[in-house]
């Protein structure tokens, strides 16, 4: 991350150089840096609960899943306001349950990432509020295990446990829009949303196509995030 953020400020001098000469580069956002961006996705599971609870293994919570990830952006100079960049995230939900001896766990994770094309607003000043799109892909995996008690060396070649894994990959578009606030030029505070919308979602069961998943199951959802960003930034 420190790599790609020290690529985005050589980006960002060289079209300062290029650009610092003309009146309208200073009447228009510009600058640019990359930073850490927690956040939240609050991920539809009831349909994914149902299931769960039928075959008695734990269930997702409802709440949603902390995500972490980092991002970046330029101001591309030519063209007033608008910024280009890229982003990442992922996350991931753990319930574990114990019954007639055996350990039942639950694996929920969720992350994606892709190119961000942001238009930052001229007519709001000294903060940025930029609205957007994500376009890139993303991915949901689902693990369950089922482990029995530890047998130790004499019970190798036993049949202990059982491991499946659900897995969906799709597209992404995603509407965002962006608030950031800068501190001293080199630092600013965002806090956003956005709304994933999926194409082309392929569910499958250990490594095999799955049918008949539910339709309300998927990669779509509301999310919000926060981050802090390292850069020079002028709104």
């Amino acid at each position: 991350m420190i790599k790609k953020c020290l690529i985005i400020l050589s980006i960002f001098i060289i079209s300062v150089e290029g650009y610092s000469q003309t009146q309208q580069f200073f009447d228009s956002p510009f600058g640019g840096g990359g930073g850490f961006t927690p956040g939240w996705n609050f991920v539809n599971v009831s349909s994914l609960n149902n299931k769960l609870s039928s075959i008695n293994m734990p269930q997702v919570a409802k709440n949603g899943i902390f995500t972490t990830g980092g991002g970046g952006f330029i101001y591309i100079g030519f063209v007033p306001g608008l910024r280009i960049g890229g982003m990442g995230y992922g996350g991931s939900t753990f319930k574990q349950s114990q019954v007639n001896g055996y350990d039942f766990e639950t694996f929920y994770s969720a992350g994606g990432g892709g190119m961000t094309i942001e238009y930052t607003l001229p007519f709001i000043k000294s903060i940025g509020v930029s609205p957007g799109l994500i376009i890139g892909g993303g991915n949901i995996t689902v693990e369950l295990y089922k482990n029995g008690v530890n047998a130790g060396w004499a019970g190798l070649g036993i049949e202990q446990g059982l491991h499946n894994t659900l897995n969906n990959n799709f597209w992404v578009i995603a509407p965002i829009i962006n608030l950031e606030i800068p501190f001293y030029r080199f630092f600013c505070f965002r806090i956003g949303a956005g709304y994933n919308f999926t194409l082309g979602e392929n569910w499958t069961f250990n490594n095999q196509d799955l049918p008949g998943v539910p339709s309300d199951f998927n990669g779509k959802n509301f999310f919000i995030q926060t981050g802090l960003f390292i850069g020079f930034f002028s709104f």
